[in-house]
């Protein structure tokens, strides 16, 4: 969280406008404080830019509520700051709105409301509500199921470079939900996601390769990616690798456990 946190704190600097001396210096100091973990003063600066109403300090403040950091964890204050945010038009605090409405934190649980905050945030090209709206509309929570919408959404975020949202497109092709089914499509959009870590679109693209569907058929690289999905710990990579295992020649065992090494070593680039 920390680190997201910071990439957050960076955009609102970058994106306030305008920005005065006091704020730049009022922002900083903030920054500063909450850098090394000094969470307390850091929510203290934070605090006294969200109440003059800056959104973005606002946003950053009901996220330091939601997770404890600098104040006692409180959903409901959370929720509170986060709308003061939203209401401004800031789509990461509308994204964040929506969330703690999908999973009732501060607020009754309410798929409607999510749906409308996770709109709101995603129609200004918001990644994470992008992914978020889609599945909701893929499981028909807070608004008509509907594959179709759920797509379009999955598209936008994962043509962003949005890992789960590459692996959930994926899945759409392969079970043709929303488009016609396509497995080298599904295959095409399992990489993009593997290759960025995501446990279940390796685990996905695992089985791709052992039943040669969108790719041919191949036990080394299955074994190679249910590997790597099991070092990203997906629950049921090991038991999918040593099944495949049972098929396979200890020379092609070998050479997938080489090929797993080996493309952990480079960070799956050209896997």
């Amino acid at each position: 969280m920390k680190s997201f946190l910071m990439t957050l704190i960076t955009a609102c600097l970058l994106t306030a406008a305008p920005i005065t001396i006091t704020y730049a210096q009022n922002f900083d100091k903030a920054v500063k404080a909450y850098d090394p973990g000094d969470y307390t003063t850091a929510a203290k600066e934070f605090r006294l830019l969200a109440e003059k109403g800056d959104a973005g300090a606002q946003n950053i403040l009901g996220l330091m509520y939601d997770q404890g950091e600098g104040v006692t964890q409180d959903y409901v204050e959370a929720v509170l700051w986060h709308r003061l945010a939203a209401e401004q038009g800031d789509a990461d605090a509308q994204n964040n709105l929506g969330y703690m409405y999908s999973k009732g934190q501060g607020v009754p649980q309410n798929y409607t409301e999510a749906v409308r905050w996770y709109q709101l945030a995603a129609e200004q090209g918001h990644t994470s509500a992008q992914f978020n709206l889609g599945y909701r509309y893929s499981k028909g929570q807070g608004a008509p199921q509907n594959y179709a919408e759920a797509v379009r959404w999955y598209r936008l975020a994962a043509e962003q470079g949005d890992a789960d949202a590459q692996n959930n497109l994926g899945y759409m092709y392969y079970k043709g939900q929303g488009v016609p089914q396509n497995y080298t499509e599904a295959v095409r959009w399992y990489q993009l996601s593997a290759k960025q870590g995501n446990a279940s679109a390796q685990f996905n693209l695992g089985y791709r390769y052992s039943f040669g569907e969108g790719v041919p058929q191949d036990y080394v690289l299955a074994h190679m990616w249910f590997n790597i999905a099991a070092a990203s710990g997906y629950e049921n990579a090991l038991k999918a690798r040593d099944l495949h295992a049972s098929l396979m020649t200890s020379n092609q065992i070998a050479e997938a456990q080489q090929h797993a090494r080996d493309c952990m070593a480079r960070g799956l680039k050209g896997c």
